[in-house]
């Protein structure tokens, strides 16, 4: 659980690309460290978990408009079919077979921001089952169909740890030219 704990760095450097006061999505919020954090910033948030201790401590946020789902997402239907938002967040959690879906929840114009364990983290720690550590380049193809403005994948001290981590942004449907979105390039002649 991370109730006390600061915003992962990653997301806090990439928050900058979630649409001002937009929806976000925590998926496997555990106790809501990131939906605290971008909740404070203006963003409207929602959190899907099912560990019962994080979602009793998720209780007063819920009761400040976040939207709380109580929901199984490895073993039944993932909660938010159809529906997107204009930022998606992932720490610390892989479960393969919802990959698709996260990636399909980032809105037109919105972004991934993901962060977890990678092969070799069972050198130094937990997890260690392959089933939970990312191959190498495994999110960066999860994401085909976004634009990648930031990857990396390798070791972080402080814990010890390997992890993958991208910052991706579906292109709007429309680009009109703005600091998010540069305007389009004429092709070279």
């Amino acid at each position: 659980m991370h109730s006390d704990m600061a915003p992962s760095p990653w997301i806090v450097r990439w928050s900058h690309l979630a649409t001002p006061g937009g929806t976000v999505l925590d998926v496997a919020c555990g106790s809501g460290r990131h939906l605290r954090w971008l909740q404070a910033r203006g963003h409207r948030v929602t959190g899907v978990d099912r560990a019962p201790e994080a979602l009793a401590s998720l209780a007063a946020l819920a009761a400040t408009g976040a939207e709380i789902v109580d929901a199984d997402i490895e073993a039944g239907p993932w909660p938010f079919a159809g529906r997107t938002f204009d930022a998606v967040v992932v720490t610390n959690y892989l479960w393969r077979p919802r990959l698709p879906d996260i990636v399909a929840a980032v809105a037109s114009g919105g972004v991934l921001l993901y962060e977890t364990f990678a092969a070799g983290n069972e050198t130094v720690g937990r997890p260690s089952r392959p089933d939970f550590l990312l191959q190498p380049g495994e999110l960066l193809s999860a994401c085909d169909g976004l634009c990648v403005v930031a990857y990396e994948n390798g070791f972080l001290d402080g814990p010890a740890r390997f992890v993958q981590r991208i910052a991706a942004v579906r292109a709007p449907d429309s680009l009109p030219s703005s600091p998010r979105f540069p305007a389009k390039l004429s092709p070279v002649e």
